[in-house]
């Protein structure tokens, strides 16, 4: 009977009547909650519009209406932000839920696994896709988010786990496939496992162009089948082909209609973003200054140096984006150029005031090269020699300003991976290189990543002929 009435629940919070598939997952998620067992993750799987992000919403609206405790999670601050405005709910990245910092003393950037405080609770964690489980980033527990993240959710009383993302977009970088969205690899962990799959496209998502060709993509992933992309655009306001030749006047009309955080470039490189970034500043902008008041930039890596000691978990994390509000002090210190920045992240309303290394700005690397942090690591501590041992003189370089100044791009156009997880009313897609390279498994799911990321309009630009139905 209790099942019967909280599938009633989720269906009323559901919006639209459900396809088969939703039926058949809330029916799943009604006897998740209603079941007594607590070693069970629950897997929920979804292709663009097919209402995952209907359904997720229902969850959390339907939880909260039965006193239930719920946490959201996402892998980014920007698919945190995303979850936040379609669930109505605060949103939690997932290392900032799940890890604390050692000390806000020793400078080390050292996160453990936090204790897990809550009881009867469900994390629920969306854009599954991007969480990685290679030891990548040793900083922050086991370096293994996954394992990180079903150890700490079942180290609480009670807790439960819901898993939710799309197969076919981007696995993370340096994996063929996404381990949070695998069941084989879920079932290792020795829980009990829940699936839930959503294929069927809602209705109101037929007359989507952007959809209906993500659809025609992902069809293609799921079958293996290597032939070029087939776009149908002319039957279609959402989704349009254009040339290079007009594409600056369609990014100024992006901005100028939905801002410059409602609009976004993604491409197949560094190199190409960076192409991107200065054409669109000097052209769009007018700016000839080597970066402005007003600029928007990423920080392309996590950043731990803390200057508020109240807020422990508190780290700028590779991806953040952030708006340049002030820029007070330019120097050359230790072989290298700093500039003194406010920096407003939207994703979190933070204002920060910090170093920036400007080096960083147009390099077509991701970030700073492992020699080039070494030589600015030793070039600092050679200032700290008076210091009687060495252990105080490398803590005395990991707590320097100089050292922890933050390494930002400019954020005008991004990688596929930087832009994963974000949504945006209008996407712009130029997949560079790619056009002389034989069709993979690898480019169908950038391309059918990059093309959902648009929420309400699509731009492919510079497109080859024969990729479209006449």
């Amino acid at each position: 009977m209790r099942e019967t009435l909280i599938y009633n629940q989720l269906i009323n919070n559901l919006g639209n009547v459900p396809t088969d598939d939703q039926a058949s997952a809330l029916r799943k998620i009604s006897d998740y909650i209603t079941g007594n067992s607590n070693d069970v993750i629950f897997l929920l799987t979804g292709y663009a519009g097919t209402g995952k992000t209907s359904l997720i919403s229902s969850v959390v609206k339907t939880l909260d209406l039965l006193r239930m405790r719920s946490v959201l999670l996402a892998p980014t601050g920007r698919a945190a932000k995303v979850l936040s405005s379609f669930a109505g709910k605060q949103s939690f990245t997932i290392h900032k839920k799940i890890y604390r910092q050692k000390s806000s003393k020793d400078g080390l950037g050292n996160f453990v696994l936090d204790r897990n405080l809550f009881r009867d609770t469900y994390f629920i964690v969306d854009e599954a896709s991007m969480v990685s489980n290679n030891s990548n980033d040793l900083s922050f527990g086991s370096g293994k988010v996954l394992d990180d993240l079903i150890e700490y959710v079942y180290s609480g009383i009670d807790c439960k786990l819901i898993i939710a993302g799309d197969v076919a977009q981007l696995p993370p970088v340096g994996q063929a496939l996404s381990p949070a969205l695998d069941p084989t690899a879920l079932k290792e962990y020795g829980f009990g496992l829940v699936t839930a799959e959503l294929k069927q496209v809602v209705r109101q998502s037929e007359d989507s162009g952007i959809l209906m060709n993500a659809t025609k993509v992902r069809l293609q992933i799921a079958e293996n089948n290597l032939t070029n992309p087939d776009f149908n655009c002319e039957s279609f306001e959402d989704i349009k082909r254009i040339s290079g030749q007009e594409l600056i006047e369609e990014i100024n009309d992006s901005y100028n209609t939905s801002g410059l955080s409602g609009s976004i470039i993604v491409v197949n490189s560094n190199k190409q973003a960076n192409r991107y970034n200065q054409g669109i500043r000097n052209r769009i902008f007018f700016r000839e200054e080597e970066i402005s008041a007003g600029d928007v930039v990423m920080v392309v890596k996590n950043n731990y140096f803390i200057t508020d000691e109240e807020e422990e978990s508190k780290f700028i994390a590779n991806g953040d984006i952030a708006e340049v509000k002030r820029i007070m002090k330019y120097e050359e210190k230790y072989g290298f150029r700093f500039a003194d920045m406010v920096l407003q992240f939207p994703d979190y309303d933070w204002e920060i005031e910090s170093k920036v290394i400007l080096d960083v700005l147009q390099l077509d690397a991701p970030s700073l090269s492992g020699d080039r942090n070494k030589e600015l690591f030793h070039n600092i501590l050679a200032d700290y020699q008076y210091l009687k041992t060495r252990k105080k003189q490398i803590e005395a370089v990991r707590n320097d300003k100089y050292f922890n100044a933050l390494q930002i791009k400019f954020a005008y156009a991004v990688t596929c991976h930087k832009a994963q997880g974000g949504q945006w009313e209008r996407v712009f897609i130029d997949q560079g290189m790619f056009n002389r390279q034989p069709i993979t498994l690898e480019y169908l799911r950038w391309l059918y990543t990059a093309v959902t990321r648009s929420t309400g309009r699509l731009y492919l630009v510079n497109f080859p002929d024969d990729w479209f139905r006449e």
